[in-house]
């Protein structure tokens, strides 16, 4: 999976350092520029709607790439966002880490959902869109596990909406995943990389 030299970058309108690896190790010459929405408010528009999980995942992957769209008119924009759901709750980004050991108690034990959407815009307009999901069954944490994942992810463990990295401590944190790992990680992976395929940006 080769990229064509000839090719514009693709931009990213994410500051996802997770994002931006997946996409470089598997060849995609990228330029990053992180789109400046308002998410809480977004998500509390589409809240008030009854929206579905998919569907507000799939509505900010759409405006953070139509809003960096406007600024590159002639370049592919990929927008991305996650959304993970729990016994019909959605769980956001946790804001310290008081709020990382109450959203893992409340995910401990149960399964979840997570959901991976991307849009890609050009001139101004969406061009391709899809949604990844996986399913995750967190085992039981005890309070001894909590005290000690806490301390050693550390901040860190902020940037994510489930407060774990399932490519590292975070696998302990589960007794099943089921569905698309790199949906798990933020992106679905290799269906973008189809539609770049698609559109001559990588080599066949």
């Amino acid at each position: 999976m080769i990229p064509d030299p000839s090719a514009a970058p693709l931009v990213l309108a994410s500051s996802s350092e997770a994002r931006a690896a997946l996409l470089r190790d598997a060849g995609v010459p990228l330029d990053i520029v992180p789109a400046r929405v308002d998410e809480a408010e977004i998500k509390a528009a589409l809240a008030a709607e009854d929206t579905p999980a998919r569907d507000v995942a799939d509505a900010l992957a759409e405006i953070k790439a139509l809003r960096v769209a406007a600024r590159f008119p002639d370049r592919l924009v990929l927008g991305a966002d996650q959304v993970l759901v729990c016994e019909g709750r959605l769980f956001d980004k946790p804001r310290d880490l008081a709020e990382v050991r109450a959203q893992l108690e409340a995910l401990s034990g149960k399964p979840h959902q997570l959901l991976s959407a991307a849009v890609i815009a050009e001139e101004g307009r969406p061009v391709w869109r899809h949604v990844g999901a996986a399913r995750l069954v967190m085992r039981p944490l005890s309070s001894a596990f909590f005290d000690a994942y806490v301390a050693a992810t550390g901040e860190d463990i902020l940037t994510t909406v489930g407060a774990y990295k399932l490519e590292g401590l975070g696998a302990q944190l589960f007794a099943r995943v089921d569905g698309d790992y790199f949906s798990v990680l933020g992106l679905p992976l290799l269906e973008t990389l189809g539609f770049l395929r698609i559109r001559g940006r990588l080599i066949e």
